[in-house]
């Protein structure tokens, strides 16, 4: 029989990322992005953020060039392809299927007041219980803007899309939509279990903007006759899949059961955890929306392989994560690398022999209600301390407030057992994995994965070629297990109750 392949696309705002995964292995067997430098993000105002759609089309489709070249694979080879995309975008089409103007994308912060004005105007209590969070600067909140700015544009819009579906419209010549891409928009009310029409009536949006809904992991739509003879695929080929980066990159550490984690800590940090029943926080301190496997039972066509279940994802995002690690390292260990600046760091004692640090020096930080607190540095003493401490307690520091949005998860009711993460950023350092192990109890384990390989696998999951997640994950790598040291344990908790008690004196 001939190898079957998986096509996945990671449509990101620096590069779109393609990869091609051997089906009956389940290992990557090429993988390019493009560009190849950062791609361009207009900013024609302060605080807008725009990208062109077909921009992302034509990276999809030099990345996929290079890839088939390079592993010699032919369109006939490959069985299902999957999406994974940057979230909260808003691309508007007319009835050619063609963008009415350049994407308003995930960092542009114009509809904060409409997110705000509609959070007032309709009530916290029943923002929160039926879309389980703030209108905020979503989806919705954006395309309010378009239709009080631009109101030309607003009167020719067919749909509306998320950037994921555009990709998946460009392959198939149709328009379709995921519950989970509708939740992250804020379109989707999960008390009602359908399109939040309480939400498209106060804004004054149409109900027909929104595309049909297709389950996630599902035959949505087939590659057409005229994206295939521009491709250099098959004409047919299912589109099986599609999630925005986070639930994504969940997805690609095998992410899918309550109580499990998903971190990232690059410039800024992600935990993100999966919950197996509807709530919300109160305060809106974190994010939640429809997990990739956030089945219902009302959806056509249904997958033979996942019953109707609740799965949601709390989405907690720290600003000031690698970016202060970065600036120890531009500013106080410039004559090391990171590997003996994580060295230094060990050095000094848990708790850093008192010294705490608030890494919120990256802008307002949601967990703590959109304050813009600034990073701070607290019990530094000149005749004891050096630079060891310091950088430990940079590193405690963000460990500390991953920590303090993971209580928010408990509160939610997520019990918190195992963290999966890519071997990568902070989680290169023994020291931050050891302390977030330590103070949160959880074990840790540490992957080799790609967002795109990882929706790759999901279009596996979507076609049926693999019976389930853990099917379909089998062959993940992993790198490493770190369990918390119990002999350590009272330490950590003692540094990180001082840590809390010096943030509420801040705050």
């Amino acid at each position: 029989m001939a190898t079957r392949y998986l096509l996945g696309f990671d449509v990101g705002s620096s590069s779109v990322k393609a990869s091609l995964v051997n089906a009956d292995s389940g290992k990557c067997v090429s993988t390019a992005f493009f560009p190849e430098k950062e791609a361009p993000i207009q900013a024609l105002k302060a605080g807008w953020a725009e990208q062109e759609p077909d921009s992302w089309w034509q990276y999809a489709k030099q990345g996929l060039q290079k890839i088939m070249a390079e592993a010699q694979v032919k369109g006939d080879d490959i069985a299902a392809i999957g999406i994974s995309y940057q979230m909260h975008g808003l691309v508007c089409v007319d009835k050619d299927l063609k963008p009415l103007r350049p994407a308003i994308i995930w960092c542009d912060s114009r509809a904060v007041p409409y997110g705000e004005r509609a959070f007032r105007d309709l009530g916290a209590d029943r923002c929160l219980s039926h879309l389980l969070n703030s209108p905020g600067n979503f989806t919705a909140a954006k395309l309010a803007w378009v239709k009080e700015n631009e109101p030309d544009i607003f009167d020719k819009i067919y749909k509306i899309m998320l950037p994921g579906d555009y990709i998946a419209m460009r392959l198939s010549g149709v328009a379709n939509t995921t519950v989970s891409g509708l939740s992250e928009g804020m379109f989707w009310d999960f008390k009602a279990n359908q399109v939040a029409q309480f939400l498209l009536d106060y804004y004054g949006i149409p109900a027909s903007f929104i595309p049909d809904i297709v389950p996630t992991f599902s035959e949505q739509s087939v590659v057409s006759e005229a994206a295939a003879a521009e491709l250099g695929l098959k004409a047919g080929t299912p589109i099986t899949y599609r999630g925005g980066d986070q639930p994504n990159n969940a997805l690609s550490l095998n992410v899918f059961e309550p109580g499990e984690i998903a971190a990232t800590a690059g410039t800024s940090g992600v935990v993100y955890g999966v919950l197996g029943e509807v709530n919300y926080d109160p305060k809106s301190r974190v994010n939640t929306f429809a997990h990739v496997n956030h089945q219902l039972s009302t959806l056509k066509p249904q997958t033979s392989n996942l019953k109707p279940q609740t799965r949601l994802g709390v989405l907690l995002c720290i600003n000031g994560t690698g970016i202060l690690n970065a600036w120890m390292h531009r500013n106080v260990t410039f004559d090391m690398g990171y590997a003996e600046m994580n060295d230094l760091a060990a050095q000094a004692p848990i708790g850093s022999d008192g010294v705490c640090i608030m890494p919120f020096g990256n802008g307002a930080e949601r967990v703590l209600q959109n304050k813009e607190l600034g990073c701070s540095i607290h019990g530094l003493n000149f005749n004891k301390h050096n630079r060891s401490h310091l950088v430990r307690a940079a590193q405690e520091g963000i460990v500390f407030s991953f920590c303090y949005g993971m209580e928010i998860m408990q509160q939610m009711g997520m019990d918190i057992r195992k963290i999966h993460a890519g071997k990568a950023n902070m989680f290169l350092s023994p020291l931050f994995r050891n302390t977030l192990a330590g103070v949160s109890g959880a074990t840790i384990e540490l992957y080799e994965t790609d967002g795109s390989v990882g929706a790759a696998k999901g279009a596996g999951m979507g076609a049926g070629i693999y019976s389930d997640h853990n099917d379909a994950f089998a062959t993940l790598e992993k790198l490493q297990v770190i369990e918390p040291v119990e002999a350590d344990r009272a330490a950590y908790a003692e540094a990180y109750a001082r840590w809390k008690e010096t943030l509420e004196q801040v705050l």
